[in-house]
């Protein structure tokens, strides 16, 4: 497993200084049922048959209980919050890790917005790269909105990892 997954799976948040690539979404290699880039950084994987992988589809699933409130169904976006799908793109992984850990705050002439922190909470945190990479998807739009009708099994490690994580 990558370090920073492992990392994620027993509760240490830890940030890289490492900018994003050009290409923040092609799969490079695959661990345990995780796919990630040529950088090591999370990304999703559909098949041609249009099933995902389990991080997506788990991204889904979190991503509806903890942050569609916010930011709108399918990360969409709302007039409360922005569309979180243009952020998986456009913002390096590491700093999509320090906003949800810690939050941010966003207030001056044209805008005030508070980010709340979610680093205590592990409904966010135990699956902050399903969310990463399920917005990811929904940036390219190659997965459509709505629950992904096909997903991959979930491996054996990311069910430890998960147990881990959540006690």
């Amino acid at each position: 497993m990558k370090i920073a997954a492992r990392l994620f799976a027993v509760g240490l948040i830890v940030v890289f200084p490492i900018a994003a690539s050009a290409d923040n979404v092609t799969v490079a290699y695959s661990e345990d049922g995780r796919y990630f880039t040529e950088d090591d950084i999370p990304t999703f994987n559909v098949a041609e048959d249009g099933t995902v992988d389990w991080l997506t589809f788990s991204g889904f699933r979190r991503y509806h209980a903890e942050c569609h409130v916010c930011h709108g169904p399918e990360g969409e976006g709302s007039t409360y919050a922005p569309a979180l799908k243009t952020s998986a793109i456009d913002m390096d992984y590491y700093d999509f890790v320090d906003v949800v850990t810690n939050g941010r705050k966003k207030v001056d002439a044209s805008h005030n917005s508070v980010m709340p922190a979610f680093g205590s909470n592990p409904n966010v945190m135990c699956y902050l790269d399903d969310i990463y990479v399920y917005m990811k998807a929904r940036g390219t739009e190659i997965v459509p909105r709505g629950r992904p009708a096909k997903k991959e099994a979930k491996s054996d490690i990311i069910r430890e990892d998960e147990d881990a994580c959540m006690g």
